[in-house]
């Protein structure tokens, strides 16, 4: 019997998988190797239209995965990452457009990555896994739309990491979408933000049950990527939600501890943030997707962000946070700026959110009517029909 979907909700979903670059046609990657096989772990959400025009491609941040809306169960604590924004009626409307998510190569949810099986030595590949960029993983992802014989994207959408892959997408492949959503990112990271990745890399990899990521089927370095979880999770507050999340309120107490145990609401949210990424990520893959992301930077190889998107013909969303401090709305001006010298089609909304960098996963009002009718706009005017006629 069909199961009954909560309202709104794409309701019991599926996680599936592609692979591809066999040997010896391995997918080559800007560092210079090569990589095969590769497996995508993907969902997908929604109904594609008879001409396969309605497909959007969603793209995850550094801790996200394939998983972005739904359930695995009916168990399940909790749906997918951007369930808020995925479903009938929703800003990724299920209705009308097919939804697709991937987990990024280098990643640890069914992707292949450091913890995959290298074929030449029948062991995880660790630390001898090849660096991989935010061009890499779009190389993949345009490998998967190929194989569901979709031509082009009507958008690519994405927050933090995955509005650098919607930068890329843009960029490297502008036949292939009509529309690009970068969310809440930069078309570089600074050097506040490469400092932030290289504490948690340094309390990862100074972990001793690290073994230079020699650890699987061994203790794991849970201290390591727990500390790493909990610097990187403070970047994506603010300072108002946070006051108003946790103030200075005591945890399960009346009085200061006078030790080093947890006093405070905030250290208890902080340890529980940590404990819980260990029990799901993989620190090898941690090392991994926050170097891509240091090394992103669409400006390359001229140097000039307005060279580098002169070529792009895709209509633009750009969309920032105020109080997002990891990724300042100023660098969101910066690739508008561009795209306007350029003579690139782009549309910027700044919202005036309280939840830091975190708001393009809590914001559900203004940011999804944005995204509503942006996308109602491009569909129209590029012809595209809803996939509930297909």
């Amino acid at each position: 019997m069909p199961h009954r979907k909560e309202p709104g909700s794409v309701g019991l979903v599926e996680k599936k998988f592609f692979t591809f670059a066999e040997p010896p046609h391995e997918m080559p990657l800007d560092c210079g190797a090569k990589l095969g096989p590769i497996t995508l772990a993907y969902e997908t959400y929604g109904t594609l239209n008879r001409d396969r025009s309605n497909a959007i491609l969603l793209l995850h941040a550094l801790s996200g995965d394939c998983h972005a809306a739904g359930r695995y169960s009916r168990e399940d604590k909790y749906p997918g990452w951007w369930d808020n924004t995925i479903g009938p009626g929703k800003a990724f409307d299920t209705n009308r457009y097919f939804l697709i998510c991937s987990n990024v190569i280098g990643g640890c949810q069914g992707s292949t990555g450091p913890a995959s099986i290298n074929p030449a030595t029948g062991r995880e590949y660790g630390l001898s896994f090849p660096m991989i960029t935010v061009r890499d993983m779009v190389r993949a992802q345009v490998r998967l739309i190929d194989s569901m014989g979709i031509d082009r994207l009507l958008a690519v959408a994405g927050g933090s990491m995955g509005g650098m892959q919607a930068l890329r997408w843009a960029v490297s492949y502008p036949d292939r979408l009509i529309a690009s959503i970068p969310i809440a990112t930069t078309s570089k990271l600074s050097p506040q933000g490469i400092a932030f990745n290289e504490v948690g890399r340094v309390a990862i990899m100074e972990d001793p049950n690290f073994r230079d990521g020699e650890y699987y089927g061994k203790e794991l370095p849970r201290a390591g990527l727990s500390l790493a979880r909990m610097i990187g999770h403070i970047t994506y507050l603010s300072d108002d939600s946070m006051h108003e999340k946790f103030g200075r309120k005591l945890r399960g107490k009346k009085s200061f501890g006078f030790d080093f145990g947890v006093d405070f609401e905030v250290e208890s949210y902080l340890r529980h943030k940590g404990g819980a990424f260990v029990d799901r990520f993989d620190a090898n893959s941690y090392l991994y997707i926050t170097k891509a992301i240091d090394y992103f930077d669409l400006s390359l190889p001229s140097g000039s962000l307005v060279e580098a998107v002169r070529d792009a013909t895709a209509k633009f969303l750009i969309i920032s946070f105020k109080s997002d401090w990891l990724y300042p709305p100023y660098q969101s001006r910066e690739i508008v700026k561009a795209l306007m010298v350029s003579g690139v089609d782009v549309t910027y909304c700044e919202i005036d959110s309280r939840y830091g960098h975190d708001a393009f996963l809590l914001d559900e009002g203004e940011m999804s009517k944005i995204i509503t009718n942006f996308l109602a706009n491009v569909a129209a005017k590029a012809g595209v029909a809803a996939g509930a006629s297909a």
